[in-house]
Formats: C-alpha cells, sequence, structure tokens
C-alpha cells in the first residue's frame, strides 16, 4: 500500500490580506487589522496582517492593547468580501483536484489528499504545496502557509508548529520526523486538540510533552479521559487513521440548531426577553427552511459581565416536535420568564434546537394543548412565505413588528455575516 500524503493549506491572516489586496497593498509589509471602527476599542480584531504581528501585535487581540504609538490602518470587516476570496481559491484547488479529495476546514483553510495526483502531476507533495499556493498567490494575491503530513493529524501540525519557522512557509512531518522534533515541544496547547483544559488535566498527571503521554500507562489515561484517551494517545505517536473519504461519509446521531449572540450592551430584562423572542422566531424559520422539528429548545442566558455572575441555562420541553413559532416561543419565553433574575441586566444569549428530526407533517398536538391545529398550520404557511420572499428578495424585505422596536437585533444581524458586517 503505497503511503499518504495529505496538505493543509492555510491563507495568512486572511481577512487582512484580503483587504490589503482590494486596496492595492502588499499584505506581507501593511500593517492593518480588520476590526469595526464604529465598535469601542474593546472590539476583537478579527484578522491583523502579517507585519504587524512581527512587530508583537498578538492576533484577535483587542483594538485598545495595540501601543497608541503604533500607525496602521483599520479596515472594517467585509464578511462577504471574504467568503468570495474563499469561494475563488478553492475554485483554483478545483482546477487540478477533484472536491472528492478537499476537505474545506475553515473560510481560510482546507486539508487536501494529493496521494493520486503525485504520478500526474510528476510532483512531489511539498511541490503540489508549492504549486497551489503560487497558483493562489498569482491570480488573488494572497500569500498562503502548508503543512505535508502522512495522515491528517500531521499535516495539521507541521502546518500549525513547524511551518511558521519554515522559510517557505512549509512544515513536513512523517511519524517519524513528529517523534524527533515535537515529542519534546512546549505547550502542549500547539498541538491540535489539545485545549487549556485538556493541557490542565494532563499536566496533573505529570505529562508536559507528547512523549511523556506517548508513555504514559493507557489504564490511567482511559481512567482519565474515558474514550477520548484513545485520540490522545495515537496523536502523541503521531497516528490518525482517518481520511477525508471518512469525513465526507460522516453523519451525526443527532442534529441541532443553535443561534447566538452577545448584546453591544447590558440589556434589561424586558430588553433581554425581546431579543430572545426574536431569536427563537428565526430557529423555527431556519427549521422550516430545512424540514425538520424539534421537541426541546435549551436556553443560556448570560448576565452583565459586571456582575459576576453564573449564566442562567434551562430547557423548553414542547409536547409533541414542532417547528412552528406559534408552539415554541411561548415555551421558550416561559422558561426565560423561570429561570432569570428579573432585576439583573443580561448582556449574551445562546439558543439550542435540539435533537432535530424530519418534518413528517404528521404530527399532532397533545390532548393537553389547548391551541388550535388550524392555527398551528396556518402558522407554518406564514412562515413559508416569509422564507420565500426572504430567499428572493433579501434577509430584511419581510419581518415582524417587534423586530422595529428599540432593543430588536434582527434586521441589524441580517446584514451581517457571522456576527459582523458583510460589507455590501
Amino acid at each position: 500500500m503505497r503511503e499518504k500524503y495529505y496538505l493543509c493549506i492555510d491563507l495568512k491572516s486572511f481577512y487582512a490580506s484580503v483587504e490589503c489586496v482590494e486596496r492595492g497593498l502588499d499584505p506581507m509589509t501593511t500593517d492593518l487589522v480588520v476590526a469595526d471602527p464604529e465598535r469601542s476599542d474593546k472590539t476583537i480584531c478579527l484578522a491583523v496582517s502579517p507585519s504587524l504581528k512581527a512587530k508583537g501585535v498578538k492576533n484577535r487581540c483587542r483594538v485598545f492593547e495595540i501601543p497608541k504609538t503604533m500607525e496602521y490602518i483599520m479596515a472594517p470587516p467585509r464578511m462577504q468580501k471574504y467568503i468570495d476570496y474563499a469561494a475563488e481559491i478553492y475554485g483554483i484547488y478545483l482546477k487540478y483536484i477533484s472536491k472528492d479529495d478537499i476537505h474545506v476546514y475553515s473560510v481560510d483553510e482546507a486539508f487536501i489528499d494529493v496521494t493520486p495526483y503525485l504520478s500526474v502531476y510528476h510532483r512531489s507533495a511539498k511541490e503540489m504545496a508549492v504549486m497551489l499556493m503560487d497558483k493562489v498567490a498569482s491570480e488573488t494575491g494572497i500569500r498562503a502557509t502548508a503543512g505535508v503530513g502522512t495522515n491528517l493529524y500531521l499535516t495539521k501540525i507541521a502546518l500549525d508548529i513547524t511551518a511558521k519557522h519554515s522559510p517557505d512557509f512549509i512544515g513536513i512531518l512523517d511519524e517519524f520526523m513528529f517523534r524527533e522534533k515535537l515529542w519534546e515541544h512546549r505547550p502542549l496547547t500547539d498541538f491540535w486538540r489539545i485545549g487549556k483544559g485538556t493541557a490542565r488535566k494532563l499536566e496533573s498527571m505529570g505529562i508536559y510533552t507528547m512523549k511523556e503521554l506517548a508513555h504514559m500507562d493507557e489504564d490511567i489515561l482511559y481512567g482519565k479521559f474515558g474514550i477520548d484517551a484513545e485520540l490522545l494517545i495515537d496523536h502523541a505517536w503521531g497516528r490518525e487513521t482517518t481520511e477525508i473519504a471518512d469525513i465526507k461519509k460522516y453523519q451525526p446521531k443527532t442534529t441541532s440548531l443553535t443561534g447566538g449572540q452577545v448584546l453591544m450592551r447590558d440589556y434589561s430584562f424586558e430588553e433581554g426577553r425581546l431579543v430572545l423572542r426574536e431569536m427563537t422566531d428565526q430557529l423555527c424559520l431556519d427549521m422550516t427552511a430545512k424540514g425538520v422539528v424539534t421537541q426541546s429548545v435549551t436556553i443560556y442566558a448570560g448576565y452583565s459581565n459586571k456582575l459576576g455572575m453564573a449564566p442562567a441555562r434551562g430547557t423548553a420541553s414542547i409536547s409533541a416536535p414542532s417547528n412552528a413559532a406559534c408552539v415554541i416561543v411561548p415555551e421558550v419565553l416561559a422558561v426565560y420568564d423561570r429561570m432569570m433574575d428579573h432585576d439583573k441586566p443580561v448582556r449574551r444569549f445562546n439558543v439550542s434546537c435540539n435533537e432535530l428530526v424530519p418534518d413528517t407533517g404528521s404530527a399532532q398536538l397533545s390532548f393537553f394543548d389547548t391551541m388550535d391545529d388550524s392555527l398551528v398550520e396556518r402558522d407554518k404557511k406564514i412562515q413559508e412565505t416569509m422564507l420565500d420572499i426572504k430567499c428572493r428578495y433579501g434577509k430584511n424585505a419581510m419581518f415582524k413588528g417587534m423586530d422595529l422596536q428599540g432593543a430588536a437585533t434582527t434586521l441589524e444581524r441580517n446584514r451581517q455575516i457571522g456576527g459582523h458586517k458583510s460589507g455590501e
């Protein structure tokens, strides 16, 4: 069996690079941050150009953390522009690689199985990386870094840890090189899928490196991490059996729809109730669009940062699977009314419609429900009509009266992508 080779290509400081290219500037020498100037100086910079990083400005910093003595361009985020560039770059990959061999990991990062193409293009895996990086740079002006590895894990580690120290921005790892170069590397959080919580648990066991993890008694690891220990052990040895084909075939056992937002200021109990109603109403539209229903909705509400209070959580149980706003919204608001301290301001929300199942159209209200079936059907038809109009003419082509209230956020959020300005 021939050895596999993968690439993981990451677009350098992607949002900042796009803004530089759009201005006719070199992304590698221009000091630029992507941040919304209309927000306070506590807002997070979505991207920092490579030259600013070289001067010590950290990626995803807040604006006030940038030294006042530094001169730089502040570019308002244009999320639709970044999506358009990402689509164009994906199109470049498709000129040389089948979509079946590409896994888009994020808007600026993709895994590519180049094993079948090495003989076709008469190139090594590294030469394939150079070719694709050069094509992206020449056609879009965006520079990239790449990891080359013999499995998906090593490819990601090569990108995250070794490529940044390579003069050509390409890192290469196989299992032997991984153990030789990175077994003693610190901190553990530099490694893919080891977060701060996992690192703390490992450190409590006296494990500070991948070498120490690899040689730890497996029974102890399984006792501490359960089934997750299997992944930790494999990765400590540089092993990974999952391939791109496995990722594409994967179907989750349960699905959910989630919406969340951090409010721009502290909201009163009643203002928060309006926002929660808007969010739940939108999730009902999303479920209708996807043809799914739910029987439980989980609500998370975080109080003002000034209070230092634990967030409030609750779950609304729906008597029969539904996606009708007239059924779900009142249940969600009832939970909100019960779980919240009415005198404390709220700052963030997360709402999740759980364990979605296909809408068969046959669900009936329970014996204890007082709402008429015809009202539910009427509500669902209204939702379908709204979706059709929004699809044709834009998200704000049709909305509800509550969306015009002063504390409402839906109309503004409909102009955003991922919580940031679309730029359109």
